[in-house]
């Protein structure tokens, strides 16, 4: 039967069995939302009202475990899960192995949270099982499937599963647990890279197809792999010397690379579209993060600030896009944001902003101001999709989320 007379059958929605566990992004999603929530309310009541958290770690390094390796490792596994079916052609993790899959993850975010309880040590384990799974799940869907290209992947998933284990390490037995923070953004960041120089030029192309457009975004070339080599050397020099020199003159000269990489996915032209420039401004913020550890270096701001702006403004931001994008496309509705939609898109951005910035002022209420702002933006995501995740919906045949 040839390629266009076959049946167009859309792969892991099953006719049995409850939606919440026919696909990866649905459970990853909605449960990595509701956590952005839910941990951000704990730190600001920990802020305000001395709230104790995370028993040994402390309420500080609690707040950056469970954004880094609690939240961001949902939203990444709800991608993965989704996407590699798509570049594999395999059936995706579904039925009880997504319920295990998820359960170990949830796990983990329960014994972090009643850490003073468990003891640091098992709720590290309990936590450290989560990110080995999904990669090796991962690996072995990209390599069954033969796409040794998207191969590539599995290092930015494998910075973020070290990051874990060497933050934990360096809780438990002494040492700098900022080290192995950085680590696994530095891997987000590159996920973000390279995902996200596939998935922005293509989507923006697509559009400016249907609306007649001339001028399309530059394919990809030899350039977008320098800037991305650059651009890892850069975060490989300020996760391991985060005060040096070289790591702000690299970081500067990545910052105006991947400016340029931006400029060339003309992003100008789709103003229009929320669910677009959502992913161009999101990416916007990489040069500009890489332009926040340059200045920290130089005591402009300080590291923490910088910090700020790569996970929430780039890490935060893009996952926000992503999962808004996949969860309309892969459960069948139209690819147009509602003004929700767009109204957490905002929130997310200002959080983006006000967060370094309460640093800057030294302004406990915005910084308080910018957690809720988090809050707000997860929370419409809830309000608005959680249906959709959890619901049954039929999807066209063709339908393409993009993932």
């Amino acid at each position: 039967m040839s390629d266009a007379k076959r049946p167009r059958i859309p792969r892991g929605l099953r006719a049995d069995g409850a939606a919440l566990w026919s696909y990866g992004f649905r459970p990853f999603f909605l449960g990595g939302a509701l956590w952005a929530v839910a941990a951000m309310a704990l730190w600001i009541a920990a802020l305000i009202h001395g709230l104790p958290l995370g028993g040994d770690y402390g309420p500080a390094l609690w707040h950056a475990h469970e954004m880094v390796f609690g939240f961001a490792p949902a939203v990444l596994a709800g991608f993965l899960l989704t996407a590699i079916p798509n570049w594999t052609g395999s059936l995706p993790v579904s039925g009880p192995a997504l319920i295990g899959l998820f359960s170990v993850w949830a796990a983990g975010r329960a014994a972090m949270a009643a850490a003073a309880l468990t003891g640091p040590w098992a709720a590290a384990a309990i936590d450290a099982a989560f990110l080995p799974l999904l990669l090796a799940i991962a690996a072995r869907e990209i390599v069954a499937g033969r796409k040794w290209n998207d191969l590539k992947v599995l290092a930015g998933v494998t910075a973020v599963m070290a990051g874990n284990l060497g933050f934990h390490g360096a809780v438990l037995l002494g040492g700098d647990p900022g080290l192995w923070l950085r680590a696994a953004v530095a891997g987000y960041v590159v996920l973000v890279l390279i995902i996200g120089g596939r998935i922005i030029p293509s989507f923006t192309r697509n559009w400016l197809n249907r609306q007649g457009a001339a001028a399309m975004p530059v394919p990809y070339n030899r350039f977008d792999m320098g800037v991305i080599a650059l651009s890892a050397l850069a975060l490989a020099a300020w996760t391991l010397a985060p005060e040096s020199r070289a790591a702000a003159l690299a970081c500067a000269a990545a910052a105006l690379l991947n400016a340029a990489r931006l400029a060339r996915w003309r992003g100008w032209a789709i103003m229009s579209e929320p669910l677009l420039w959502v992913l161009h401004l999101s990416y916007g913020f990489v040069p500009l993060g890489f332009l926040a550890v340059a200045a920290s270096v130089a005591g402009v701001v300080q590291p923490v600030s910088a910090l700020h702006v790569l996970t929430v403004g780039v890490i935060g931001a893009m996952m926000l896009a992503v999962m808004t994008r996949a969860t309309r496309g892969h459960t069948g509705r139209a690819l147009a944001a509602s003004r929700l939609t767009t109204l957490s898109y905002l929130f997310l951005f200002a959080a983006a902003l006000a967060r370094p910035l309460a640093d800057l002022a030294g302004s406990p209420r915005l910084m308080e101001a910018a957690g809720i702002l988090w809050m707000g933006a997860f929370g419409l995501f809830v309000a608005e999709h959680g249906a959709m995740l959890i619901l049954r919906r039929r999807q066209p045949a063709g339908a393409q989320a993009g993932a």
